[in-house]
This record gives C-alpha cells, sequence and structure tokens, in this order.
C-alpha cells in the first residue's frame, strides 16, 4: 500500500495564503441525492489541503423537486425559470439576480476570490456577472460531450445555444474539461485556455474488497435514460446467459427507462437473472462493485463516466465504449475492455471472456487500480484546481 500511495500529489508542500472561492453549479449532493454531484463535491473536500476554502451555492430552478444542504459549506438557492430547454437558455440573468444578495453577505465575511461554475447555462452565465461585479477571476467546468447544450436543446435551439455557451466560454479567465474529448469540441479558434482535469476517485471508499458473490455477477451503475444503452446491455446480457445460466446481472439508477427495460428484459426471458436495484448511496455502490465480477457500461454519450473509474478503483475489469472520453483512460486489453457504441456482439463477446477467464479479470482489474492511483484520486483532481486557481488569481 505504501508504494501505491507514493503516487499520490504531495500534500505537505508548502502553502500560498488562502484562497476563498465559491462555487456555483447546478450538481451537488443533497439530503434527497447524496450521490448527486458528488463528482463535485469530493474534490472540493480536499482543497482545504492545498490552502483553498470552498462555499458552495447549488441552484435548482423552482419548479423541481426541492433539495436541502447535507453539508455546511453548500446552500441551495431556487430561481424562478421557464420549464424546459427555453429556460436553461433563458435562465443565467435570473439566477444571477437570485444568488446576488447572497454573494454580498458572503463577501462581508470573507473577500471572495475567484468564481467557479459548473456548465456553461446558466451557471456559467450568472457565475460570469456575478466575477464582474466582484472583479475576480471566473473558472467555468465543462462535464460532457455536449459542450454547446445543442444535443439537449435540439435543432430549433441548438444554434441559440451554441451562440450563448461559446460566450461564456470567451469571457472566461479559464476553462477546465473533464477530458481530451470533451476539450475537442470547443473551437480550436478559443482564445481562452482550456485544461483537462480528469475526474478524481476516493479511492479509499471505492477499493478491493473481500466481499464476493456465490454467482458470476455483472455489474451496471448508471440513470436508467437511452443514451447510458443499459437496452443493449439487456440483449447482450441473454446471449451470454444462453452460455452461462447462472450469471447475473445487477443494475444500479433510477430513471424514466425502468419500466421499457423490465419490459425488455422480461421479452428477453432473462428477467429472473436481472436485478433492478434503484437509487443506490455511495457506499451501497462501492460495495456493490467490490462483490462484482465485470463492470459494464455500453454508455453512447459520456465525457468521461465517473463510475468506470470507481469500478476500476476496486480493482474490477471494466468493459466500456470507445469515442468516449473513458477511452483516454483505459487502455484496451491492459486494464480493461473497450467496445464500439452500439456494438451488441462486441458486448457480449468480451462480457463471455471475462466471465471464463478469472485470470484475465484479474490482470485487467490489478491494471485498472494502478491507473487511478496513478492518474485519477481526488488529491491528483483537487492538486490540478488549486493550481488553475492559483494561477488565475495571480
Amino acid at each position: 500500500m505504501s508504494v501505491l500511495l507514493a503516487t499520490l500529489p504531495d500534500v505537505t508542500a508548502p502553502k500560498s495564503r488562502t484562497l476563498h472561492v465559491l462555487t456555483i453549479t447546478p450538481f451537488y449532493p443533497s439530503v434527497e441525492n447524496p450521490a448527486q454531484g458528488c463528482f463535485i463535491a469530493e474534490p472540493l473536500r480536499r482543497l482545504s489541503s492545498y490552502a483553498i476554502e470552498s462555499r458552495v451555492i447549488a441552484v435548482n430552478p423552482f419548479y423541481r423537486q426541492t433539495f436541502r444542504s447535507c453539508e455546511a459549506a453548500c446552500e441551495w438557492q431556487e430561481y424562478y425559470a421557464l420549464p424546459g430547454n427555453v429556460g436553461l437558455l433563458t435562465s443565467g440573468t435570473l439566477v444571477s439576480r437570485a444568488l446576488r444578495p447572497r454573494v454580498r453577505e458572503l463577501q462581508t465575511h470573507c473577500s471572495i476570490d475567484l468564481v467557479h461554475a459548473h456548465a456553461a447555462l446558466p451557471c456559467g452565465e450568472a457565475a460570469q456577472s456575478i466575477a464582474a461585479e466582484l472583479k475576480v477571476p471566473c473558472v467555468v467546468s465543462v462535464h460532457g460531450l455536449d459542450v454547446f447544450a445543442d444535443r439537449q436543446c435540439g435543432v430549433l435551439l441548438g444554434l441559440w445555444a451554441k451562440r450563448r455557451s461559446l460566450a461564456v466560454y470567451q469571457r472566461a479567465s479559464r476553462i477546465v474539461c473533464i477530458s481530451e474529448e470533451v476539450r475537442q469540441r470547443l473551437p480550436k479558434d478559443l482564445q481562452v485556455k482550456a485544461t483537462i482535469v480528469y475526474n478524481g476517485v476516493d479511492v479509499e471508499l471505492f477499493s478491493p474488497g473481500r466481499e464476493t458473490s456465490s454467482r458470476l455477477r455483472i455489474l451496471c451503475v448508471g440513470n436508467l435514460i437511452p443514451t447510458k444503452d443499459h437496452a443493449l446491455l439487456l440483449r447482450s446480457f441473454a446471449q451470454v446467459s444462453k452460455f452461462i445460466p447462472e450469471v447475473q446481472l445487477q443494475i444500479i439508477g433510477e430513471g424514466p427507462q425502468r419500466a421499457r427495460l423490465q419490459e425488455l428484459a422480461d421479452s428477453l426471458g432473462i428477467r429472473s437473472n436481472v436485478i433492478f436495484v434503484g437509487r443506490q448511496d455511495r457506499t451501497q455502490v462501492a460495495q456493490a462493485m467490490q462483490a462484482c465480477d465485470v463492470f459494464a457500461l455500453p454508455s453512447r454519450y459520456e465525457g468521461l463516466g465517473c463510475v468506470y473509474l470507481e469500478a476500476m478503483a476496486c480493482g474490477k475489469p471494466v468493459i466500456a465504449c470507445s469515442g468516449q472520453g473513458i477511452a483516454e483512460i483505459i487502455s484496451d486489453g491492459h486494464n480493461g475492455l473497450l467496445i464500439a457504441a452500439g456494438d451488441e456482439r462486441g458486448m457480449a463477446e468480451r462480457l463471455l471472456l471475462l466471465l471464463r477467464d478469472p485470470a484475465m479479470r484479474q490482470r485487467l482489474g490489478l491494471g485498472a487500480r494502478r491507473t487511478v492511483l496513478q492518474n485519477c484520486t481526488l488529491d491528483h483532481q483537487a492538486s490540478a484546481l488549486a493550481e488553475i486557481y492559483r494561477e488565475c488569481v495571480a
């Protein structure tokens, strides 16, 4: 263990003055959903080791579920907005108006040195307005492959989404991308520096465990939405179960596709071997990853994918899709396996290959854990963010 930990950043290095950073985000853990936005919350908690004090305002449109904060450093703020994509594109000013009184109050207690927004719309627009008033830098993070939100907004609103998002990126002090795949979606002539900071993993929570299942188990974790392509996984699993009848597929996640996926499992005759677990907390997800034999998620639309990294940290062989951000982390055949998006046969073949070969599972799992420890821990992420903050403030 000491050799592995030696690859982590040096958190004992001399520190500069403490910086106070305000984070504005639509994703963050809450009492109602403690796993939501953990990819933002977990590295922020490590920033104190780098003399960075963080304050978070998580925002939510008034017509959605009300969220309550589950930690002292974060507060939730509702804002008025039109429902749907039109609201997404027009609510930047409304968010800044809702937050401005609270930001001014925070500013009286400790001077804010930098504002960090997650996603260009609406938080990036709001954060830049607030940062301009405070006369401090503004950093904008890009989390998905829909850099301009045009996929989400559709054809009619797509050009508008691109124009507004591009204006946010052009005014940013720095852009943070979660992968090179995401950075490549930005305009080549953009004058603002874009830096890649991979998401980090809590390698103590997500670590190899002793818990094992009495039968071979495939695990999938992700929201039950079309882009995750659970349907492909179910069809591939149906082929696998013909050769290994005792294998089990466990699906963790909730979403609008659940009923349809359950119907598909019934029609494929695999319902008895498929467990739809629903939403789980972080500890339960880690335990499920420790107990599985293979992790598979054939997502067609992923900037990086934290769940892949978490399964890798647990020492599990992972099957993911090429053409996504995770392909920058997984070297096919060395620390995981890659298939083409939509390749149902390829998924079935690789599942069978891993389930039939315990030695291969162990070899890929060891390589996966080593990769995360060397490149993708929370301390790696926090250290990179701290460096960006100090460069912007200097």
